[in-house]
C-alpha cells in the first residue's frame, strides 16, 4: 500500500507531509507551521520523509514562493548534495582490506576543518592544483561583479582552495557495493567556505530587510526574514546563490576527478559504466534554488534537504554510515513539487548522539564498513538517524528505487 502525504494546517498554507511510519518531531512541526504562514507561500509546502528541525528552516522542507525568498530556507550549505558513479569494479576486485585505500582516498580528499593549504592571500594562485585553477578562473570571474556592491563578500582566501575538499560534519566519501555487488563511488558535499560567507551575509541582510520596513514584528520567526522580488538585494541575492550552486557542482566533480586519479592506480583497467541510458554520473544538489513550473504557474522552489525527482529523473538518497543508499528514480509526484528526501535525516541532535552512544554502540554498528571508528564520529552513528527504510517506505509514491548501494569503506569529514 502505498503511503499518502499526511496534512496539517494551523492558521496558514496546507502542510502536506510524507511522514508515515516516520518520525515528526514537535519542534520541526512548529517551523512548518510558522513557514507556512508566511503571505508569499505558493498552494502548500511539501515535507519529506527525513524532516528534521534545521537553523533557520526546516530540513526535509520544500517551499514554493510567489514574490519573495527566504535565504534561511536555503541556508548556508549552499547547492550542497551528492555525486554518485557507478564503476567497471566488481566486489571480488576490492582488497579484503581496504584500509591503505581510504588512507589514501584521504590523502587526495582534504577533508575535515581545512584550508587546503589557503594562505590567507585571497589573490594567490601558488600551491593550487592545474585542475583547481583552469577550472576555477572563469567562474570565479562571475562573483567578482558582485564584490563591487557587497564587498562584505570577498572571501578571506581564494575559494579555488576548497575546490576539491570534502568539509566537516555528514559530508562523506563512500564506496558502496549495489545488489549486484558492482562498487559504486558516492560523495556528499558542497559550496564549502564561500557557500557559507554568501549564506549568512544574506540571511543577515534579508533581517535587515525587516527591521528597515518594521516586517520583523509580525514574522513568526526572524529567521523566516525574506528578500521581496524585484528589489536589488533579491537580485544580488538571486545571482549569488546561483553562482554558489554551480561552485558546488564543480567541487564535487573535482572530487570525483581526484578519486578516481586514486583507484586508477590501485585498478589500472577500471572504468565508470553508464547508470542508466547514456549517464555516466549523477550530481545533485539538496540545498538549493531552482526556478520551475508547478500547477500553471511559474515558481521559485527552494529546497533545503530535498532531492528534485520529476519523473524520470536519477537522484540519490543516501542511508547513515552503516545503513543503505539508494539510487532512484523520480515519478514526478506533483503535491511534492517532484521531490523527495535527501537522506535518512536525523533522529538526534548531535550532542544527543554523543551523549548516548559510545564508540563502541559505533564499532558494532559500522561492522563491515572500512571508516573511522573513535569519538568525534560517534554524532554521526547509524543510531542518530531514522531508519532508512522506513524513510523510503513512506515516500514509494515519490520514486522508485533502481539501486540498493551498501558501503564497505567511508569517509567523513
Amino acid at each position: 500500500m502505498i503511503m499518502k502525504p499526511l496534512i496539517y494546517q494551523e492558521g496558514g498554507a496546507l502542510i502536506k507531509a510524507w511522514v508515515n511510519g516516520v518520525q515528526l518531531e514537535e519542534q520541526a512541526k512548529q517551523q512548518l507551521i510558522n513557514t507556512s504562514k508566511l503571505p508569499f507561500i505558493y498552494k502548500h509546502l511539501a515535507v519529506m520523509p527525513d524532516v528534521h528541525w534545521g537553523m533557520g528552516a526546516t530540513i526535509g522542507s520544500v517551499i514554493a514562493t510567489k514574490g519573495a525568498i527566504i535565504p534561511a530556507a536555503v541556508g548556508v550549505d549552499i547547492g550542497c548534495g551528492m555525486m554518485a558513479i557507478k564503476t567497471s569494479l566488481h566486489a571480488n576486485d576490492l582488497p579484503d582490506n581496504l584500509f591503505e585505500l581510504r588512507s589514501e582516498l584521504e590523502k587526495a580528499i582534504p577533508h575535515g576543518r581545512t584550508n587546503n593549504g589557503g594562505s590567507g592571500d585571497r589573490g594567490a594562485w601558488c600551491d593550487l592544483p592545474e585542475r583547481n585553477i583552469n577550472a576555477f578562473k572563469n567562474l570565479y570571474s562571475e562573483y567578482e561583479d558582485i564584490l563591487l556592491t557587497h564587498p562584505k563578500l570577498t572571501p578571506r582566501i581564494n575559494p579555488a582552495y576548497h575546490l576539491g575538499t570534502l568539509g566537516t560534519g555528514n559530508h562523506f566519501v563512500e564506496l558502496c557495493l549495489d545488489q549486484n555487488n558492482d562498487v559504486w563511488v558516492m560523495l556528499h558535499s558542497g559550496s564549502r567556505g564561500i557557500g557559507n560567507k554568501i549564506g549568512t551575509y544574506f540571511i543577515e541582510k534579508a533581517k535587515e530587510e525587516m527591521r528597515k520596513y518594521y516586517i520583523d514584528k509580525n514574522l513568526p520567526d526572524i529567521d523566516l526574514a525574506y528578500l521581496v522580488e524585484h528589489t536589488v538585494i533579491y537580485q544580488d541575492y538571486i545571482f549569488a546563490v546561483g553562482w554558489a550552486q554551480k561552485f558546488a557542482l564543480m567541487n564535487r566533480e573535482i572530487m570525483m576527478s581526484n578519486i578516481y586519479d586514486v583507484l586508477r592506480k590501485y585498478f589500472p583497467r577500471i572504468s565508470f559504466d553508464e547508470i542508466e541510458s547514456t549517464v555516466k554520473a549523477i550530481n545533485c544538489h539538496h540545498n538549493y534554488v531552482s526556478w520551475e513550473h508547478h500547477f500553471g504557474q511559474d515558481v521559485i522552489v527552494t529546497r533545503k534537504g530535498a532531492v528534485r525527482a520529476m519523473e524520470g529523473d536519477l537522484g540519490i538518497i543516501p542511508g547513515s554510515m552503516g545503513a543503505k543508499s539508494f539510487i532512484v528514480r523520480g515519478k514526478g509526484d506533483p503535491d511534492s513539487f517532484h521531490s523527495c528526501s535527501h537522506g535518512a535525516g536525523r533522529s538526534m541532535s548531535r550532542g544527543d548522539a554523543k551523549r548516548k552512544f559510545t564508540v563502541a554502540d559505533h564499532i558494532k554498528a559500522t561492522e563491515g564498513v572500512e571508516c573511522r571508528k573513535d569519538e568525534e564520529v560517534v554524532d554521526e552513528t547509524p543510531g542518530a538517524y531514522k531508519d532508512i527504510d522506513a524513510v523510503m517506505k513512506a515516500q514509494e509514491d515519490l520514486v522508485e528505487i533502481i539501486y540498493t548501494l551498501k558501503q564497505v569503506l567511508c569517509i567523513k569529514g
